[in-house]
């Protein structure tokens, strides 16, 4: 078995050519990213590939000075896990490279512009989004990002070879969003999993559903990696999949007694009994997936429009009432 790499910010090897950079304690925004480096930095032509940029452009900047450091190769591929802004908005500082995602990338990319974060993150206290994020985009500037999707598209499966090395990218959504991709590298037993697997913080996401993410977790589980790079979180084994698929179990059946009862959204989030997962990081965001099972029971699309403001204000009750002293 590899050793796993410490949750500390940076670059971590993973094996000869694989690399990690990782971003703690997983929060709002702080991703991780993934490397594979050419068999000869040294070579014409020889590039590496990247798994996700990162939130802003300072962040992404870190990120490829990082990779210029410890890989000795420019970008020349980039494989976006889905559309969410801290696994693509540092996009265009690769944006001579092949960027690859799923087909349903460049249309979501478009949902949220970074503009209307970089609103938020000044909006006055009286806005109840901006007062309950305002802490974790603080971290970021939004400023001067030119949304740049992918351009090689895919549906279900596709196969890259890195200079003799293959990556599978499979695509595993809707789960936490419709084009979820995990990036497998069966030769080096490493797999990146974008945000299928939040390890040791509270998953967000807004569309898909619990069977078809379990599904995916499992699928991660299943393919045989030793080392797991979640999206958020430190690296891990298959255990990290599974043990995020009992939470996301344990949310949906608590959810359902709660709706079964009668409670409203808020009352069923206020009530939930975490149990086991109540130290995770950003437990507040239990808030997503109540909804989600909300969302199930009443027979609404995976992909039907949440009331993005209504959760965050719930979030933010959560969370002051894990702050107030018993």
């Amino acid at each position: 078995m590899q050793r796993r790499p410490d949750f500390r910010e940076g670059m971590a090897r993973l094996s000869d050519r694989v690399w990690t950079y990782l971003q703690p304690d997983g929060g709002f925004g702080l991703s991780n990213a993934g490397v594979v480096g050419p068999r000869d930095a040294s070579a014409a032509g020889a590039n590496a590939m990247l798994v996700d940029t990162f939130f802003d452009l300072a962040h992404t900047r870190r990120l490829l000075d990082a990779v210029a450091h410890e890989v000795r190769a420019p970008v020349g591929r980039v494989v976006n896990t889905h559309y969410n802004g801290d696994h693509c908005w540092g996009n265009q500082l690769v944006r001579d490279a092949e960027i690859i995602g799923h087909r349903s990338v460049p249309d979501d990319m478009r949902k949220l512009p970074p503009e209307m974060l970089e609103a938020l993150r000044h909006a006055p206290d009286s806005v109840p989004a901006a007062l309950a994020l305002r802490e974790g985009m603080a971290r970021f500037d939004f400023r001067g990002i030119e949304l740049v999707p992918p351009t090689t598209l895919f549906d279900d499966r596709l196969e890259v070879d890195l200079d003799g090395l293959r990556a599978v990218l499979l695509h595993v959504g809707p789960a936490h969003t419709t084009g979820d991709v995990i990036v497998h590298l069966p030769d080096d037993g490493i797999v990146f999993t974008g945000d299928v697997l939040f390890r040791l913080c509270a998953p967000l996401g807004w569309e898909g559903t619990f069977e078809r993410w379990i599904e995916a977790l499992e699928t991660i589980a299943g393919l045989g990696a030793d080392t797991v790079v979640p999206g958020h979180g430190p690296v891990c084994g298959p255990e990290g999949a599974l043990e995020m698929r009992d939470y996301l179990a344990w949310v949906r059946d608590r959810s359902r007694s709660a709706f079964e009862s009668g409670k409203s959204l808020e009352e069923a989030c206020l009530a939930i009994d975490l149990g086991p997962f109540g130290e995770w990081v950003e437990s507040e965001r239990v808030v997503s997936q109540v909804a989600r099972a909300y969302r199930e029971l009443e027979g609404h699309p995976f992909d039907a429009p949440v009331d993005f403001t209504r959760h965050v204000e719930i979030m933010a009750k959560l969370r002051e009432r894990a702050s107030t002293p018993a």
